[in-house]
């Protein structure tokens, strides 16, 4: 038997770090589109994957997927429960390659245990706001022993009876994307719509935040994709090509399609067009040339884009669109398989429909997608509905809108209006406070309150706002946010094409205390500012004696 090779085993093990990167990545972009008070329980949602399914891929996943077929072609024997018993590496059946792969066992472990973090954790955009953290965590644990397991091994062992077939899975289009689109299905039906959808929507709240995890999960797709001929050569560099190309050309067409439906070309289309390219690309990877993945992710940005509007056919509140993007995409490229594979990027694939293969690659596409979406359809809302009536899977519609607190006692963010506002002046280290004076206005004597609303462009500079409006005799000067109703909403732009009207709008609420001789000179200040005499009252008040 021959000894591991030292350079495949170094790339598997980089590739296999690149994909796990990708869980935090997709941690932040979800949660930079989930609400304020959601943030700290989205990221939650997708790093406990880490430790959940790591844990129960060493105990049972990686047997039901990599062990000895126990003779159906469904799964896997349990021979190497909790890998007590991995044999001499490398261990038999360890993907669909040929007899050259010569890796540790423990470096394919490892490498496709990332595939089986992530694969669940997808489920999370699409039920945002709705998800019980303990009912979560149970169905991680069932669903990636259950749904998972069994799937990789249909298409990712020799003795699969997918592979055997001759249904063809590079890294994931079934066994990850179409298999967690349809658990995305089942789940939204057990846990059903946030509150008042479709009718409300839920405004971003760190655009900046899901663009990172974007260009994470676009990194982490080189490994992710690069890696599953677990060697280190040419067809690798093919792979890693391809997967940028289609995610490239997705985004350009995404634009596009975004520029002539909405009016904008938006940064959060571009970097869904290019996940929608990358989902899309991932079962064809390997096994096509650079100008069919360039091909399929123009297809993917087209096709993904326009299957937005599924969620409203299907009158299913998909919050962050995973059906769209990961589901309709790995469906979309799996069939794309069969249409441009060739043989002569990868003699272990077949040539598809365009490159004179006949029907064939892609009869045996068809069924293998038809295969996964019903079984984990099926499966996944019979342990959603399990996990429901035994301790819960939705929570309540009292914390949707505050999970952070209701689970976390915390908030992801400790910032407002008044605290982003500008002052001039370096950074400084903090001196000894200068002594306060005596009260321009004597305790018991009769002030006036002077409290108006502003928009906050034009007091962005604190030190300005404090020093005109005590130039103006203002004894103290407070400022606070505020939201004030509007008889028009405005219409804000939401991600990827949507619009919601917002009857409230953002305002700083200033209150000065002046005496009875400074009013006019306050209230010329804030009109200088931009108050409306209309939202400005004047009140009779008392200074409280200390």
């Amino acid at each position: 038997m021959s000894a591991p090779n030292a350079g495949d085993t170094a790339w598997v093990l980089v590739c296999a770090g690149l994909v796990l990167f990708m869980t935090p990545g997709l941690a932040a972009f979800y949660g930079g589109m989930v609400r304020t008070r959601n943030v700290l329980a989205m990221l939650q949602q997708n790093m406990i994957a880490l430790g959940v399914v790591s844990l129960t891929w060493v105990l049972v996943g990686y047997t039901i997927a990599f062990g000895d077929d126990a003779g159906s072609g469904l799964f896997g024997n349990l021979e190497l429960f909790g890998l007590t018993d991995l044999k001499v590496p490398p261990a038999p059946n360890l993907h669909v390659v040929d007899g050259r792969i010569t890796i540790p066992t423990l470096a394919f472990v490892l490498f496709q245990m990332m595939f089986a973090v992530i694969t669940p954790a997808l489920v999370t955009g699409a039920t945002a706001g709705r998800l019980r953290f303990g009912g979560w965590v149970l169905f991680l644990a069932v669903w990636s022993i259950v749904v998972y397991a069994p799937i990789a091994h249909w298409l990712w062992h020799p003795g699969g009876w997918l592979a055997k077939f001759g249904t063809q899975d590079w890294a994931g289009g079934l066994v990850v994307h179409a298999s967690a689109g349809a658990a995305v299905l089942a789940v939204l039906l057990v846990v059903g719509r946030r509150r008042d959808w479709p009718h409300t929507a839920a405004p971003p709240n760190s655009i900046p935040l899901t663009i990172v995890g974007a260009g994470i999960l676009w990194f982490g797709w080189f490994g992710f994709n690069g890696g599953d001929g677990l060697q280190a050569n040419g067809l690798a560099a093919q792979a890693v090509l391809n997967t940028h190309l289609a995610a490239a050309a997705a985004m350009l067409v995404w634009l596009a399609l975004e520029r002539v439906t909405d009016g904008h070309s938006t940064v959060v289309g571009a970097v869904s067009g290019a996940v929608a390219g990358l989902a899309t690309v991932t079962p064809t990877a390997g096994y096509v040339n650079a100008a069919s993945a360039v091909a399929i992710g123009a297809l993917a940005g087209l096709v993904c884009h326009f299957a937005l509007k599924l969620k409203y056919l299907l009158r299913l509140d998909d919050a962050l669109d995973v059906l769209a993007v990961h589901f309709v995409g790995g469906m979309l490229g799996t069939l794309l398989l069969g249409l441009f594979g060739n043989r002569g990027v990868n003699p272990l694939g077949a040539d598809g429909l365009f490159l004179g293969g006949g029907g064939g690659l892609l009869w045996r596409q068809l069924v293998g997608v038809v295969s996964v979406v019903a079984f984990s359809f099926v499966l996944t809302w019979l342990i959603a509905a399990g996990v429901q009536a035994l301790i819960g899977l939705r929570v309540l519609l009292a914390d949707q809108e505050r999970l952070d607190q209701a689970q976390q006692g915390a908030d992801a963010y400790h910032l407002g209006g008044v605290t982003s506002l500008t002052a001039p002046g370096a950074p400084r280290r903090r001196t000894a406070a200068a002594p306060v004076g005596e009260p321009a206005v004597p305790p018991g004597q009769r002030v006036r309150v002077v409290t108006a609303l502003l928009e906050p462009d034009p007091a962005a500079n604190s030190a300005d706002l404090r020093d005109a409006l005590l130039r103006a005799g203002a004894i103290s000067v407070i400022v606070s946010d505020a939201a004030v109703a509007t008889t028009t909403p405005q219409a804000s732009l939401l991600p990827r094409g949507y619009w919601q009207d917002q009857p409230l709008s953002a305002r700083l609420r200033v209150t000065v205390l002046v005496g009875a001789d400074g009013v006019g000179a306050v209230l010329d200040e804030l009109d200088r500012m931009g108050a409306r005499r209309s939202d400005t009252f004047v009140q009779e008040a008392e200074r409280v004696q200390s």
